[in-house]
């Protein structure tokens, strides 16, 4: 709430927050801003406070005026090979991207989730962002693993040389055992560790693509995989997920006439919606890629709560078209960054000179607490942990949803529920701000930007009835 204070005028206080939201990504290039009767009416200020406040926004640069439509967030400057998304019947641009009726951008964007996990809008809890919160990650393991493998001469050893290119050979070791619960056979010769999954990913799309190859990925989808396929220079082909799994059809279009290199896909509690592959789709999709000869990179980053009997179609590939990706920022210790893929022998040395010339190596000394702490089942034991207090929060979470108006577009599983809410979500996260709420609006999550009455909710943040009053309060005034 604006306050008169001595210090700064209403028109300051106003210009000033805008002004920080749009520095930190928390508002979007191309993002509209409020109308200035709305803005009035949320804020509590007359109109003319607000015209003032934009035209503060406007000397600074970071606004422009269209005449009969309102503020806008400026643009910035648009890199070289920036990326596209096609719909296979136009082409428009990726990093801002509007919708076919000429939508703005969502004013909450990838890097604003990002930049929330370290610049928090305020105490309250952040329905929007896709971890769990800290404490329920505390563990007295953890730092005894690393007490044990810093022994005065081991950290000595750790630190005066780099370690294995691959990544610590008894962490790949213990990761093979792992994956081998989850029908996955990867050799520790076929695994290489990462700075985490994102720097997976990222390994495989820069070993195996470049600017302007077509890559299919999953819509509504992560949003991060979007924006930073789209960083690349990739033509991005949403492919719609279903309940059982990707649109086969839409699929099966694409590789007639882009004849894409790579579909990335969350198979097992796919996020924003929860969704897990079906057996039947998974051998389809399996034989597509096979006839069309395209990569698939499985990311399987919620392996940690999810069944491990849950279909992976790394599990029934055999490392053949397939790429495993996975990590521990989720589960376990996000500051150590551990991730890990596993590839077929043949994309092994490529992928490793990738990793190289990106990061050299990685921590061996981290790389052998985690390998200590999975060895010694504490890693599965915290897992089922927050399994059991996820599953609690859940319920919690789905209760106050419905009881606020809410109705779930899928089946509530998982970290994530996918909610709809009957309004602009987009309209919405603007004013959730300004009660220091960060939420995920639908349109995050597709390619395009599209508008969307959707949202993205975090299970274990939205327990809070409080936010769910604010929420319900909006929403109804919206």
């Amino acid at each position: 709430m604006l306050m008169k204070t001595s210090a700064q005028s209403l028109t300051e206080q106003l210009a000033l927050r805008f002004a920080d939201r749009i520095r930190s990504r928390l508002l979007a290039p191309g993002a509209r801003l409020p109308s200035v009767r709305q803005c009035a009416q949320q804020h509590g200020v007359s109109p003319s406070t607000v015209v003032a406040a934009y035209d503060q926004l406007l000397a600074q640069g970071l606004v422009h005026a269209r005449k009969n439509r309102g503020f806008f967030v400026r643009e910035m400057a648009t890199p070289r090979g920036e990326g596209r998304v096609s719909d296979g019947a136009r082409t428009v641009p990726g990093s801002a991207v509007r919708a076919a009726n000429g939508a703005a951008a969502s004013p909450v964007n990838a890097t604003a989730l990002i930049r929330g996990m370290f610049h928090k809008v305020s105490n309250k809890p952040h329905p929007g962002m896709g971890v769990f919160p800290p404490d329920w990650l505390e563990s007295t393991f953890m730092p005894a693993a690393v007490r044990k493998v810093t022994g005065t001469r081991a950290l000595q050893d750790f630190s005066l040389q780099y370690g294995e290119p691959l990544g610590d050979a008894g962490l790949r070791r213990v990761l093979s055992q792992k994956l081998a619960t989850l029908n996955v056979h990867a050799e520790p010769d076929h695994i290489i560790t990462t700075v985490g999954a994102t720097h997976a990913l990222d390994i495989v799309s820069r070993t195996l693509l470049r600017a302007g190859d077509p890559v299919m990925v999953e819509e509504p989808g992560w949003a991060v995989e979007f924006a930073r396929l789209a960083a690349l220079g990739m033509r991005i082909l949403p492919v719609p997920r279903r309940a059982d799994g990707p649109d086969l059809e839409v699929m099966a279009r694409y590789c007639e006439v882009h004849k894409p290199k790579m579909y990335v896909s969350v198979s097992v509690f796919h996020n924003p919606t929860g969704y897990c592959l079906s057996p039947g789709s998974a051998h389809r999709l399996l034989q597509l890629a096979n006839q069309h000869s395209f990569h698939i990179v499985e990311d399987d980053t919620y392996s940690h709560i999810a069944p491990e009997h849950a279909t992976r179609l790394t599990a029934l590939d055999g490392l053949q078209r397939t790429i495993y990706v996975s990590g521990f920022a989720k589960i376990l210790a996000p500051n150590w960054r551990i991730g890990f893929l596993a590839a077929p022998s043949a994309l092994v040395e490529p992928l490793l000179d990738t990793k190289l010339l990106s990061t050299l190596t990685t921590p061996a000394l981290l790389e052998r607490a985690l390998a200590l702490c999975i060895e010694q089942g504490q890693l599965r034991r915290h897992a089922e942990r927050i399994r059991t207090r996820l599953d609690a929060a859940r319920a919690r979470s789905v209760k106050l949803a419905l009881g606020a108006g809410c109705t779930f577009a899928a089946e509530p599983v998982g970290l994530f529920g996918w909610v709809d809410t009957g309004v602009d979500t987009d309209a919405l996260a603007q004013r959730m701000l300004d009660e220091g709420y960060l939420i995920a609006p639908g349109a995050l999550f597709h390619a395009a930007r599209t508008p969307s009455t959707l949202m993205r909710i975090n299970f274990a943040t939205t327990q809070d009835a409080a936010f769910w009053r604010v929420f319900a309060r909006l929403r109804a005034s919206g």
